[in-house]
């Protein structure tokens, strides 16, 4: 640990008011409506429709200042700090969709920062302050089916000039958000010189949804869910064209702003999951405590009353492990937090699964049912050892990182 360590004891008083609204926004607006959320969608014309009550929520949080929380040291944004908003994250991440209610969701936060570092005027124009205002969301296409894709140098897709304009040609899978009506832009990621340097043979480039060549095959399933209304996408982009102004910083620079985006994102992605975590653990001790076998309660088990102890300790390390990442982001950049991040990557999702499938244990079969939160969160867990990287590949930065020491 570092002499950063003092700077995780508490948010900022800012941070911490913004957190205290955002709690009580989540108990009194969007807690209560998961039901609604959920029969809404079951009953829109179109899986991939936004529910009316997502709409209706993303006003009132707009309207209370709760909005584009997310953006670090902005004109965007809130001007927070990473390990400022790593708090709001994990009170957002206690319901799965929450955050999309503050104009706080993935993908579209990561695009947005890419948008705010690195776009030009017009780009930003053009995309940036829709993004910024909910009118439209977005989508990142990187992931391919044919390569192993956690090696971006593995990547096919081909960006290839052509005068005044970039030939687009490749697949992309699990492109999460694309299914949506309102996905309007897609940051592409492929290579556009083959022959430089391996970190330098990618660039990213921003695609219309509508253009022609691009195609919508079908969408892609994660463990048997199709998570509407956003979901994720089996995408073709077929002799795609588009200005050659739609290029982000200049060819090559793919990693380059990779490294910017993928940062702040792993950390909202593991503060949402520890936030996911402690409500499953609140759930287990309500369970435990109210629920009689065998003539006891549940709680009377020390066999349960070890579960409730160990989530409490996992849950508590992940957490300070993640802070402790931000803090370093915020002091050092993505590469000075490089080993954090790639820790917390880890260690988040492996807790997180650990934490709701003890959860379900205590649940029996409520917590297996479409009548518990728990089935859907240990699926999204799962997903998020990964999206993002998988597990092998930050182990691998860990240890070379350990090694060099």
């Amino acid at each position: 640990m570092t002499d950063l360590d003092g700077a995780l004891a508490r948010p900022s008083e800012r941070a911490e008011r913004l957190l205290d609204q955002l709690r009580l926004f989540m108990r009194e607006q969007v807690l209560p409506n998961e039901r609604r959320f959920e029969d809404e969608v079951a009953a829109a014309a179109s899986r991939w429709d936004p529910p009316p009550i997502l709409e209706e929520l993303k006003r009132k949080a707009r309207a209370a200042g709760l909005w584009n929380l997310f953006l670090p040291h902005s004109e965007h944004g809130a001007g927070l700090s990473n390990l400022d908003y790593a708090f709001l994250a994990e009170e957002m991440g206690r319901c799965v969709w929450a955050s999309e209610v503050f104009n706080c969701n993935a993908p579209d936060t990561g695009n947005m920062e890419v948008l705010a570092r690195f776009g030009t005027p017009e780009q930003k124009a053009r995309w940036l302050d829709p993004l910024l205002a909910g009118e439209i969301r977005s989508c990142f296409a990187m992931t391919e089916p044919q390569v192993a894709s956690s090696d971006a140098t593995n990547i096919e897709c081909r960006i290839e000039r052509d005068g005044d304009e970039y030939v687009i040609n490749g697949r992309k899978w699990f492109i999460t958000g694309a299914m949506s009506p309102r996905c309007k832009i897609a940051i592409v990621m492929g290579k556009t010189d083959p022959q430089a340097a391996s970190h330098q043979q990618q660039s990213m480039i921003l695609v219309p949804m509508d253009v022609p060549g691009l195609k919508i095959l079908r969408p892609m399933l994660t463990l048997g869910f199709d998570e509407p209304p956003h979901g994720h996408a089996d995408m073709l982009l077929e002799n795609v064209r588009v200005p050659a102004e739609n290029l982000l910083l200049g060819e090559g620079r793919g990693f380059e702003i990779s490294q910017g985006r993928l940062g702040p994102g792993r950390i909202h992605h593991c503060m949402r999951l520890i936030g996911l975590a402690e409500r499953a653990l609140e759930a287990m001790t309500k369970r435990a405590q109210d629920r009689v076998a065998f003539g006891k309660r549940l709680v009377e088990q020390s066999s349960v009353r070890e579960k409730i102890a160990f989530s409490r300790v996992e849950i508590d390390q992940a957490r300070l492990l993640v802070l402790h990442a931000a803090a370093k982001l915020d002091a050092l950049g993505p590469k000075g937090a490089r080993r954090e991040i790639a820790m917390i990557k880890v260690a988040a999702p492996r807790m997180a699964q650990r934490v709701i499938d003890r959860s379900i244990q205590v649940h029996g079969a409520l917590g297996l049912s479409q009548d518990s939160f728990l089935g859907y969160a240990l699926t999204g867990a799962r997903i998020l050892r990964i999206a993002d990287g998988p597990d092998e590949v930050h182990l691998e930065t860990i240890a070379k990182l350990e090694l060099r020491r």
